[in-house]
């Protein structure tokens, strides 16, 4: 009897429910919009500073990065012990499609409804059909980030779908389990490496281009070839290194004994402010890039912010800005993120693209229009997240695609 009694609560502590962390769903919003303004912020100042400060979008992407790496391990590996949910990857290809149908649809959706405005756009530019049919190809098929000059074609901000598909088709067979077995030392160990090896590809970079910003400063009085660039920032691979860093980042917590959990956690807003801090850099007369404050400075802490914010989050008195970020606010704001990535982009060409906004306004909308764009992209994407993202009849066709897929290519991660 006392042998049976101390195996129910062992029982019980094994089928444990993981406590929903909204927290990090409202620091999506904190990552999306700087982002929105970022790739249309030159039509909405002429201010120098302004603009050196706002156009950090290829720096704040990489928490997006580690998001996704973060969440994915949090709902796939055990809480409190090394391994992968063995039910979750046991169907490592349906593990893989159904994350893609989580974002597909509207990929593909928005890409079909504005794919009239891209066509023309790259006829009035003299592309022929058969660039343009590639270019279709390359958009549908999410494998535009494998081609440096082509990531940034139709929708440009999808290029990071790309990267995230290949890093998606990693992790029910490679990455996860591995990850999931290390013990917090190996964990350490890990993060150490994966951020030395993701530095070492941004130094080469900007060795290559002197420590000058390809677009922003000039070499010599020439611009780098924008091709180096785009190798640096679009390449799937290195997408990879920071998607693991999230997943190396929340097995350390998911590991966190009952001592550890006694601990006073730091206050995240620290890590926050030093990680939000290194934009700043743009101002200063140090002239680093964007790869390198990427790779040294924001990632590593936005990671640990993450981790802070997590702890704290299951304390029994969270912090102020855990709370913020966990409100119902941020929370509602966070789930717009992703419609806001997908629909700002066409949106912005629309009013902002000169060959389109001659066509239909007669000139691009002038600084005064910003506000308004925004304002634009935020209702859309409400409107988006409620009757589309949200629709259950989306997720079941989604659903549904994502079983046929997986039997198509079942035996191409798992050889059953």
């Amino acid at each position: 009897m006392a042998e049976a009694a101390k195996a129910k609560p062992e029982a019980k502590a094994a089928v444990a429910k993981k406590p929903r962390l909204d927290c990090i769903d409202g620091c999506r919003f904190a990552l999306v919009f700087p982002i929105v303004v970022a790739h249309f912020a030159r039509f909405g100042t002429s201010n120098l500073t302004a603009l050196k400060l706002l156009t950090q979008e290829n720096v704040l992407v990489g928490g997006f990065f580690v998001i996704s790496g973060y969440v994915s391990a949090y709902t796939s590996t055990k809480l409190g012990a090394r391994g992968v949910e063995e039910k979750k990857v046991a169907n490592p290809e349906l593990f893989f499609w159904q994350r893609v149908m989580a974002y597909y649809p509207l990929h593909f959706v928005s890409s079909a409804i504005f794919a009239p405005m891209f066509i023309w756009v790259e006829r009035q530019f003299n592309s022929t059909w058969n660039m343009i049919a590639f270019r279709a190809m390359l958009n549908f098929t999410m494998l535009q980030a494998w081609f440096p000059k082509e990531a940034e074609i139709w929708n440009q901000p999808t290029w990071f779908l790309s990267a995230l598909t290949f890093s998606n088709l990693t992790m029910p067979t490679f990455v996860l389990p591995q990850v999931a077995q290390l013990s917090k030392g190996g964990l350490n160990k890990l993060f150490y490496a994966l951020t030395g090896i993701s530095l070492l590809q941004k130094v080469s970079y900007s060795e290559t281009a002197r420590f000058h910003s390809s677009k922003e400063h000039p070499v010599d009085g020439k611009v780098m070839h924008p091709l180096i660039w785009n190798l640096t920032r679009f390449h799937p691979f290195w997408a990879l290194m920071e998607m693991t860093m999230g997943i190396v980042a929340v097995r350390h917590v998911m590991l966190d004994t009952e001592e550890d959990k006694k601990k006073t956690p730091m206050n995240p807003l620290w890590l926050f402010l030093a990680a939000y801090s290194s934009l700043l850099l743009r101002l200063t007369q140090f002239d680093f890039n964007d790869a390198i404050i990427r790779g040294v400075l924001f990632v590593p802490l936005f990671t640990k912010f993450l981790k802070a914010m997590h702890r704290d989050a299951l304390s029994k008195e969270p912090s102020s800005i855990t709370k913020f970020f966990g409100s119902k606010p941020m929370a509602t704001l966070g789930s717009l993120a992703f419609p806001m990535f997908i629909v700002h982009g066409p949106i912005g060409q629309i009013f902002y693209k000169k060959i389109i906004a001659k066509k239909l306004w007669g000139k691009p909308m002038p600084h005064s229009f910003f506000p308004f764009y925004l304002a634009i992209v935020l209702g859309l994407s409400h409107l988006v997240n409620e009757y589309f993202v949200k629709s259950k009849k989306v997720s079941a066709i989604g659903g549904q695609v994502a079983q046929t897929l997986s039997g198509w290519t079942s035996g191409i991660l798992r050889d059953s």
